[in-house]
């Protein structure tokens, strides 16, 4: 408080108590802090308390012949020998006028170190917290709420709480615009002060009898920023006597200066957001570049040794040699397809006016081959025919067939191929199937799809572990869900694992391997595929996944079989340690939309 007594001259204002009353001297003591006048009394007070002496300083003021005491806020304020003329009212009036003039003062100071606050934090919750407590220190209440405006769901949610029961709130409730004495703020931007909150018609004591506390008045006021408001503050209770309009009018300077920290809060986390996709993207861009030159040249440099071989393989007529060759070149030129397929599938579902602009220079491109091909100088006709080709399978779009699918017999049959696929794999694929329900689709797209989703989980689940894949149908959608008990993703390539040809693993641990084997990877192309399908075609595919903590980086390997690893003892311990969920939503009787036939019907 010692700074607050200097800024508005404490010495001076003892001093002009003196004149009034008629005082021989006046003492004003807070804490530890000790003021008087004139200054001889401060001197002699003072040197007394400096000298370790056992004479306090009640005691000194005792041996003084007439001592009028009054008890401030801020703390004592004693009147020695006043005039008789001042009567006790007169000098309790000067005391509250003093504590008065020391309580702005407090007042101008909080909130001056509230703007520093703001100007020198930018994280939102202890930005917050700091200038809820100089409010606090002001306004001397049992419990502050910030809560803020979520405008699309129309709900207020706690960020921050303090005081009793405040652990009750934070995180966990929310608060309908309208509901309520902080719902009516939110509504309408006004601020209120509210002496008894029980003869308010707008207070909902749902809260109080679920959390246990008993809210008894209170001050809420609007948060804005540029006029829109971003939430409420609340201030409930008041430790002693009651609130008041100067307690409203404080508490709605320090709401403007709350408007413009989350403003400014809001903004840093946007750019710190940008920042950090921004690495990623950069990230994604390298394993974009090495995984296409791993996943191109590998296959290649295979083809080429195979047919190498093959030629020497025909001169010893070592055929059974050679069909283990020959099988070996087909499997790396399946590969190659494959990418090629799922980079066709991807594009034909480009934007109309990116697809616009791609059909607009292949068409530039096909009338350059036809002008060179009917140019008789040009030698290599045959190139230029396949190229010819090869541009014109540009332009056809695979043709979609929609028709009733019964959605149990597909996804069993599906299960089946994986099953199969996967060879000496030790996996349980368990089955959930709600039975009877049907969707109309594309059946060769469905079953692309749900393939791609199951693959991906047997590749990122280690052996003698699970996988559920399940139908169910609920009010308005049919949903699938994939859900492994691998490995899980990290929450930074969570951000991209939609974003195509994106694999989780640095190109050093992704070997290629054979499709179906753990860690097998993949080009990245088979989530790009299945979100550019459901963008098309009106469905939706989401995912969650928690990364397995025992291997929480990109970089920590699992050894690919459960009792392998050295961290467990019981296979339910990896089963709870991470995996991933990806899910198809389907909804019920879907309008046909402009440009497809997609209606899905249970």
């Amino acid at each position: 408080m010692e700074k607050h007594f200097s800024l508005i001259k404490i010495g001076d204002k003892l001093g002009s108590l003196v004149r009034f009353s008629g005082s021989s001297g006046v003492v004003f003591q807070s804490g530890e802090q000790i003021y008087a006048f004139p200054e001889e009394l401060e001197r002699t007070i003072k040197e007394l308390v400096e000298s370790g002496d056992k004479i306090s300083l009640s005691s000194f003021l005792e041996n003084q012949t007439n001592i009028k005491n009054f008890s401030l806020l801020s703390g004592k304020l004693i009147f020695i020998d006043p005039s008789t003329s001042v009567d006790e009212h007169t000098l309790q009036f000067l005391g509250e006028e003093l504590e008065e003039e020391i309580q702005l003062t407090y007042i101008f100071d909080s909130i001056s170190q509230a703007s520093v606050a703001i100007s020198s934090n930018l994280n939102l919750r202890p930005l917050l917290n700091k200038v809820m407590s100089l409010s606090e220190e002001i306004l001397n209440n049992e419990v502050t709420a910030v809560m803020l405006l979520d405008p699309v769901k129309k709900e207020l949610y706690w960020e921050i709480s303090r005081g009793e029961k405040s652990e009750f709130f934070e995180g966990r409730q929310t608060l309908s615009v309208g509901q309520g004495i902080a719902g009516y703020v939110a509504q309408t931007g006004e601020a209120v002060l509210i002496y008894d909150v029980n003869k308010d018609s707008r207070w909902d004591g749902s809260y109080d009898k679920t959390s246990g506390f008993r809210t008894r008045s209170m001050i809420c006021v609007p948060v804005k920023f540029h006029g829109n408001i971003l939430g409420v503050i609340e201030v409930i209770n008041k430790k002693q006597g009651e609130f008041t309009s100067r307690d409203l009018r404080i508490l709605e300077v320090f709401a403007v200066q709350t408007g413009a920290s989350i403003e400014n809060a809001k903004i840093h986390g946007k750019l710190e957001e940008a920042y950090e996709d921004l690495k990623l993207l950069d990230k994604a861009k390298e394993r974009v570049i090495n995984h296409l030159s791993h996943e191109l040249k590998t296959p290649l440099a295979l083809i080429s040794g195979v047919f190498s071989r093959v030629s020497r393989k025909l001169d010893k007529a070592n055929l059974s040699a050679l069909e283990k060759t020959i099988n070996r070149g087909q499997r790396n030129v399946d590969r190659l397809l494959d990418l090629q397929a799922k980079i066709d599938d991807i594009l034909n579902q480009k934007s109309v006016e990116e697809k616009e602009r791609i059909i607009t220079l292949i068409e530039d491109a096909a009338s350059f081959v036809e002008e060179l091909k009917e140019d008789e100088h040009i030698q290599n006709n045959e190139m230029l025919n396949n190229i010819s080709k090869r541009i014109e399978s540009l332009f056809s779009i695979e043709e979609i067939h929609m028709e009733r699918i019964l959605l149990n017999s597909l996804l069993d049959d599906m299960c089946h191929e994986a099953i199969t696929a996967m060879k000496g794999r030790d996996l349980n694929i368990i089955r959930n199937f709600e039975k009877g329900i049907h969707i109309t689709m594309d059946r060769n797209m469905l079953k692309k799809i749900s393939i791609g989703l199951l693959k991906n989980a047997i590749e990122n689940t280690p052996d003698e572990g699970k996988i559920e894949v399940t139908i169910q149908s609920e009010d308005h959608e049919i949903r699938i869900d994939i859900h492994d008990y691998g490995v899980g993703i990290t929450l930074q390539n969570q951000k991209m694992i939609f974003g195509g040809f994106f694999h989780t693993q640095d190109t050093e641990v992704y070997s290629s391997r054979r499709p179906y084997e753990f860690n097998a990877g993949g080009s990245g192309s088979d989530l790009l595929r299945i979100k550019s399908f459901s963008e098309r075609y009106g469905f939706s595919v989401d995912f969650n996944s928690t990364r397995c903590k025992f291997i929480p980086k990109d970089t920590d390997i699992c050894p690919g079989k459960i009792s392998s690893c050295p961290f467990i003892t019981e296979k339910s311990e990896c089963f709870s340690s991470g995996g991933s969920t990806f899910s198809l939503k389907f909804p019920v009787e879907k309008g046909v939309q402009e440009g497809s036939t997609n209606s899905w019907l249970r």
